[in-house]
């Protein structure tokens, strides 16, 4: 951890944070188990709730966490941007949609975060069903599997969260193997 406090090292720590938060969002049992719905949308909602999942935790642990917590969501934002040049969005539209991404990032995490923090999976699987045009019970699995996850955030501090944050797996065979 004394590593952080020297910038380069602190952000190879969020750049490695941001990796398996993005590689936890793109997890095949999201969308095969879970009910995520496998398109552009169902990933920005994986992407926002794992981000979300890491910050609320972040926003309770003493400092550096919250310096984390802005360089991952710098991260997560550079990574969008990166995405959408990738997908052929020129240099004009870029600003105009990393101002839509923006908004619909906040906007989500202002409403998930109270559904998380209230424990309500099933109204958190209905907030995600009226965005993604889906059946709240579809969902529902995820919802549960986003709560399970922050059960088990609630527990881990600084160090545990920079070295791979411990989510919920929706595959029955790693919930078995992670119970062991």
């Amino acid at each position: 951890m004394f590593g952080f406090r020297r910038k380069n090292s602190g952000r190879e720590l969020v750049e490695g944070l941001h990796a398996r938060v993005v590689e936890a969002s793109r997890r095949p049992e999201l969308y095969v188990e879970a009910g995520l719905p496998d398109t552009m949308e169902g990933r920005f909602e994986a992407l926002t709730l794992h981000a979300l999942l890491v910050l609320r935790r972040l926003r309770q642990l003493p400092p550096p966490a919250d310096d984390v917590a802005q360089e991952l969501v710098d991260a997560v934002f550079a990574h969008l941007e990166i995405a959408l040049r990738e997908m052929g969005i020129g240099d004009f539209g870029v600003p105009k949609r990393m101002k839509k991404l923006a908004q619909a990032f906040f906007d989500r995490t202002a409403k998930y975060d109270a559904l998380i923090a209230s424990g309500d999976a099933g109204g958190l699987a209905a907030e995600m069903a009226g965005r993604l045009g889906a059946e709240p019970a579809r969902l529902r699995p995820f919802a549960d599997l986003v709560l399970a996850s922050e059960a088990r955030l609630a527990v881990a501090d600084l160090d545990a969260i920079l070295a791979g944050p411990p989510f919920a797996s929706a595959s029955p065979a790693a919930a078995a193997e992670a119970s062991r």
